[in-house]
């Protein structure tokens, strides 16, 4: 028996199981409810945010009759992509003139069962311009019968007449900590044991998708493991080890070049690259700065347990201005890395350069007050106007 992956066997059914589109899914249920339905429709927004399946669940909804019925064998369909009044197409692979053609052809037939042939153009902005020049009539002015429904992750390549014709909703990427949740529905209804500080890192790893994220617990249900930690996905993808990265940042706190080196070395040598261990880096002390910012109760740091504990207690021994410093400096070597032949020495470099930025930060400052005649002047120094001698010593109590 073949196996389904998650993404597909927890594909939203209905407007009320949308996870993170809500105001999209009400406008939509409400239009059907006004009888204000329009011709054309547009849905932009990274991959996994839910586009194709908020237009299969409004092509379902639109096409189901006023007494709320409809065959399960057709809703299965339309879920799937194979019903016969629910048409999907992949722009992709059918992008030229005469794959238009067709289209416009076919909308002249009415549907077989429902009020409603719908059209879903799924990448729409890969059509050719002949072929999206092409529509424009039939989309302007369609039969009755007809709807369509135009999804793309790139709206800018989308022609304006194309776009002009259509209702436009921008799906925004899911938030971390409502894919967290939805995950530990998922994990419950595999029967698997999974630990929260895992749920959060595949949430964070999804990047606001939530295919992304299904794909990665996936993943990790395919080890065979019935307890999911942190620990294996760290494993199974190559992450840098999170009590090894917290033992670096301890010693870039205090200033110790050689802790944070040998930390950084120990990382390299369980197999992350310089990159992905800047990059992971550069996430964990954006934590750090959220929670010496906003203080430990945020809801901008997406941490639970134990591990938003260690971090709080972290962020203690950093200020704002330095955290977000480390941060810039991660990026920019990030960049660096990826183009250079030596990027083992860019990487100890830029720990070193991490572990001295209390350092830095005070020679710049001494060396802007002495840069400053004024800031001199202020301390006595220098003999101006209103100091107290020329040695700057403070003046003689009375």
């Amino acid at each position: 028996m073949s196996y389904t992956a998650l993404a597909r066997r927890y594909r939203s059914r209905s407007f009320d199981d949308v996870v993170g589109q809500e105001p999209i899914a009400r406008t939509l249920r409400n239009a059907i409810d006004t009888g204000r339905v329009a011709h054309a429709y547009l849905f932009s927004g990274t991959r996994g945010v839910g586009k194709t399946s908020m237009a299969r669940i409004f092509a379902a909804a639109i096409n189901t009759t006023k007494e709320g019925d409809m065959p399960e064998e057709v809703a299965a369909a339309i879920r799937t992509g194979r019903d016969q009044d629910v048409i999907e197409i992949d722009a992709a692979s059918n992008r030229g003139v005469d794959d238009a053609r067709d289209l416009i052809a076919n909308c002249v037939y009415r549907p077989m069962r429902g009020p409603y042939k719908v059209y879903i153009i799924d990448e729409v902005h890969m059509l050719t311009r002949e072929a999206s020049n092409a529509l424009l009539k039939t989309m302007e002015e369609p039969p009755e019968h007809v709807k369509f429904i135009l999804c793309t992750t790139e709206p800018h390549k989308v022609l304006p007449t194309i776009q002009s014709r259509c209702q436009r909703f921008d799906f925004r990427d899911i938030p971390t900590s409502r894919i967290a949740d939805h995950l530990r529905e998922v994990c419950k209804g595999e029967s698997v044991v999974c630990d929260d500080e895992l749920l959060h890192a595949v949430a964070r790893l999804g990047n606001g998708s939530m295919r992304d994220a299904l794909s990665l617990l996936d993943r990790l249900l395919a080890t065979g493991e019935k307890s999911l930690s942190l620990a294996l996905l760290e494993e199974l993808l190559g992450l840098p080890d999170r009590e090894l990265l917290g033992r670096m940042i301890d010693a870039l706190a205090t200033g110790d070049s050689r802790g944070a080196l040998e930390a950084g070395d120990q990382l390299l040598n369980k197999g992350a690259s310089p990159e992905l261990v800047l990059g992971s880096l550069a996430a964990r002390l954006r934590d750090l700065m959220l929670l010496c910012a906003c203080g430990n109760e945020t809801d901008l740091v997406d941490s639970t347990g134990d591990s938003r504990a260690e971090d709080a207690a972290r962020a203690e021994r950093f200020d704002v201005a330095s955290l977000s410093h480390m941060i810039a400096v991660c990026e920019s070597v990030q960049r660096g890395v990826r183009q250079s032949s030596l990027p083992r020495a860019l990487f100890d470099a830029a720990v070193v350069r991490l572990a001295l930025t209390e350092s830095l930060a005070n020679v710049t400052s001494i060396v802007t007050r002495l840069s400053n005649p004024a800031a001199l002047a202020g301390r006595g120094g220098g003999g101006g106007r209103g100091g107290g001698g020329a040695s700057g010593s403070p003046p003689k109590k009375a």
